[in-house]
């Protein structure tokens, strides 16, 4: 996302992505052996008007970063992208709440967010709640998660980039791979 690899239009193109990021390491370090990257473009959020997507790249390698989900997930996504539609079963693995699965509630929502550098109103976003009545689909942290099908195929559905304890928000994964004029290379 753009507010966590270009710090809501704030970052340079060139600079050093890490993981873990500063804000999980102690002290804020940043030793060069937790660069995984560099960012390579983002797609600007316009806190006067509308947006679609909050998306960035960040230039790296599958030996620095792999192409597939930690043990216990989804693996590796598929190429083949999906319009979400509601109802349909969703899953994501995410940095705070792991692997986790939900339902698409809602397609074509305007919501707005709030950021550091002030609001921001999305259009076209998909809505998901948990299908777990203990946990939520998502929370503080999982920005950036890609959302899958809920099934072997695990296609790609959308991008997460904001919710609450009760819903996530997602920008549909074929407005992300447009405004960045990319593709998934998947299974």
């Amino acid at each position: 996302n753009n507010h966590v690899l270009a710090r809501e239009n704030d970052a340079s193109i060139g600079e050093r992505i890490m993981q873990p990021g500063n804000f999980d390491t102690a002290n804020c370090a940043s030793p060069d052996n937790l660069v995984i990257g560099h960012l390579a473009q983002f797609i600007p959020i316009n806190f006067s008007g509308n947006n679609t997507v909050d998306a960035a790249l960040a230039s790296t390698t599958t030996s620095d970063v792999g192409n597939g989900t930690y043990t216990g997930g989804y693996g590796v996504p598929n190429s083949v992208t999906r319009a979400a539609t509601t109802g349909m079963l969703v899953q994501k693995c995410g940095r705070t709440t792991g692997c986790t699965h939900g339902r698409v509630s809602a397609v074509g929502a305007t919501i707005s967010v709030q950021y550091e550098a002030g609001v921001a109103t999305f259009n076209n976003q998909v809505v998901i709640t948990s299908t777990s009545k203990r946990s939520p689909f998502s929370d503080s942290g999982d920005s950036g998660s890609l959302i899958v099908t809920d099934d072997a195929s695990a296609n790609p559905v959308a991008l997460l980039f904001a919710g609450s304890r009760s819903s996530t928000i997602g920008n549909p994964i074929g407005a992300v791979l447009s405004a960045l004029g990319v593709t998934i290379d998947g299974k």
